[in-house]
């Protein structure tokens, strides 16, 4: 499955883009500096019963976007 396919998959589940998902984020005050991969995933799980590999696809997209920082680096 490429990429795209998985994101195309999590918008079929959820109704939300990436973008939907960021937006949401920054209007609860969520989408901090701090954020975390971690954060998302959890916050994904509680609201969308999203799993690991899924939230993980929509922080790829995040870093890619610049919306967060990857810490590791």
């Amino acid at each position: 499955m490429s990429f795209q396919a998985y994101i195309d998959n999590i918008k079929t589940k959820t109704g939300r883009t990436p973008v939907e998902f960021k937006d949401q984020l920054e209007k609860a005050g969520l989408l901090t500096p701090e954020f975390k991969a971690a954060d998302l995933i959890k916050w994904l799980k509680e609201n969308y019963d999203l799993g690991h590999g899924h939230s993980m696809a929509i922080w790829a997209v995040f870093k890619n976007e610049g919306w967060v920082t990857d810490k590791k680096k």
